[in-house]
Order: structure tokens, then C-alpha cells, then sequence
């Protein structure tokens, strides 16, 4: 099976790595307890966003080429629900 490009998703994640620095940087610099958790939120955010836009991709690619075959379309679901799980 080919699997989707998520390429794209390389500029955000580089976003989030700065983002964590940047907090570790604060922390360093015993910056306020709150500023820290407002970043720390922001990373959580920006995470949550990049998930779901790959679940997105997933969702519309992988599974719905599944959907030819109802055996690969129930592991492609029993994947999914495990991921999902976690």
C-alpha cells in the first residue's frame, strides 16, 4: 500500500519544536508559572491541530481505499479505535 504525504505537516511541527524551546527557555529563565502553562496549552493546541488534519488524511485516504474490501475495512476500523484509544 502507498501511504498519503503528510510533508506539509513538516512547517507546523518545526512551529511546535520552537515552541518547546522556547518554553525550556522560560522555565531556564524562571519565567511566571502561568506564562509557562499558557505555551505549554499553545503546544497542546497546535499538536491537537497536526493530529487531526493526519486523521483527516487517514480518514479519506487510507480508510476509504479500505472500504473496497469489508476485511481490510474492519482492520483498517479496529486500527483506528486502538489509535484512538490511547
Amino acid at each position: 500500500m502507498i501511504y498519503p504525504c503528510h510533508k506539509k505537516q513538516i512547517p507546523s511541527l518545526k512551529r511546535i519544536e520552537g515552541q518547546l524551546s522556547g518554553i525550556a527557555k522560560m522555565i531556564d529563565e524562571d519565567k511566571y508559572c502561568i506564562d509557562i502553562l499558557n505555551q505549554m496549552r499553545a503546544v497542546r493546541t497546535a499538536i491537537t491541530s497536526v493530529e487531526a488534519r493526519i486523521l483527516k488524511t487517514h480518514m479519506t485516504g487510507c480508510v476509504t481505499d479500505a472500504l473496497k474490501s469489508e476485511a481490510e475495512f474492519n482492520s483498517k476500523f479496529e486500527e483506528l479505535i486502538k489509535t484512538l484509544k490511547r
